[in-house]
């Protein structure tokens, strides 16, 4: 067979060689392709389906306008009735929608109160300040209510309320005690995050002695461990005003 001949078969099958290795390359990244967009979609159901399971259901409410019908979140329609619900641990976001929620009612009506709802076991104590700074920084007159428990930085917001404007349900739990905290390190540390617990131990024992006209030895001492109070002796303590089982008059 002439050289040439053998040369051109060599090349032409050298080729196709190279030719069905790309083919087969192009089909093997095209199933792993395939199989990792499976995986993620798979993975983002997954997340999406926890994140269903782990969110609690808001129901939602539709009213009839004149333009037809209108579908609210429970909480945004209870926000456009000035009433705002803190539930659950006091954290930096819970804090964060409280303060929008006080600042955005008070652009609305300077004079019309705001009734907020407390369920809520506490939790950190700058973000409890934050909302019950804001709270006194509004115009609006505050009600608050107690529904459930109001606890630690909880209690406090709920004393914090306008005076005769502060209510508690029957059956809810009151609780006081100072505020507590751990840090590990070296012993300067701990010195400096010790000397700040003990200020805002002073700080919050302050308020409490300001809102229930108590003397500051008596909320020293009740602070001193976990106090829990039913209404009436919450009422006694001076952190509410009023035990409630139905609306006051004025808010109907």
């Amino acid at each position: 067979m002439p050289t040439e001949l053998v040369s051109a078969i060599n090349w032409r099958s050298l080729t196709i060689t190279l030719l069905l290795s790309k083919f087969y390359k192009m089909v093997l990244l095209n199933r792993v392709a395939k199989t990792l967009r499976l995986a993620v979609g798979v993975r983002k159901n997954m997340l999406h389906t926890s994140c269903r399971l782990n969110m609690p259901m808001v129901p939602i409410v539709i009213e009839q306008t004149g333009r037809g019908e209108r579908a609210y979140d429970i909480y945004s329609r209870l926000l456009k009735e000035r009433i705002i619900c803190l539930m659950g641990s006091i954290d930096d976001d819970i804090a964060s929608l409280v303060v929008a929620q006080l600042l955005f009612l008070q652009s609305e009506s300077s004079k019309k109160p705001i009734h907020m709802y407390i369920n809520s076991p506490g939790g950190s104590v700058t973000a409890g300040l934050g909302i019950y700074d804001t709270m006194q920084y509004v115009l609006p007159p505050i009600a608050t209510w107690c529904v459930g428990q109001a606890a630690s930085a909880a209690s406090l917001l709920l004393a914090a309320g306008e005076p005769g404007m502060r209510h508690s349900l029957p059956n809810s739990r009151i609780m006081v005690h100072q505020p507590s905290g751990g840090v590990s390190g070296q012993a300067t540390d701990i010195q400096i995050h010790a000397e700040e617990i003990l200020y805002l131990k002073r700080t919050v024992n302050l308020l409490y002695a300001k809102h229930t006209n108590q003397a500051l030895e008596t909320i020293e001492s009740a602070m001193e461990r976990d106090r829990f109070m039913n209404p009436e002796q919450a009422k006694e303590f001076g952190l509410i005003d009023t035990v409630l089982e139905q609306p006051p008059l004025w808010s109907r």
